[in-house]
């Protein structure tokens, strides 16, 4: 397991939590109403690239949503670097993911129930 720095964590924080407020924000106009959430954002050592694990609900449909996201990419990125371009030198190159490890527990759930 990687080990991550003081101020990895402090950025991935402070990245997670700006993007939760803009997806908050723009879900309804932008992503059909779905509910998406940051479940973790891991930054690179040199701080350049984030990348953010999003839960998306309801899942069907995820992968176009997730799509979509992708394309705004660059216009998220500018949000958040009016957001927290004080506190940070550079604004990092996002990256977006899919986070399935509630479908995996859901699953696994599933199995164990039977």
């Amino acid at each position: 397991m990687e080990e991550f720095s003081t101020r990895q964590n402090k950025v991935s924080r402070l990245i997670q939590k700006e993007l939760a407020d803009y997806f908050q924000k723009e879900s309804r106009n932008l992503f059909h109403g779905k509910l998406i959430s940051v479940t973790t954002v891991r930054v690179t050592k040199d701080l350049s690239i984030a990348r953010a694990y999003l839960s998306i609900f309801p899942t069907n449909g995820a992968e176009e949503i997730l799509d979509e996201i992708r394309l705004l990419t660059k216009q998220i990125r500018g949000s958040l670097g009016r957001k927290i371009g004080k506190q940070v030198r550079i604004i990092p190159s996002l990256e977006f993911y899919i986070d399935d490890s509630l479908d995996y527990i859901d699953n696994i759930d599933k199995l164990l129930t039977k």
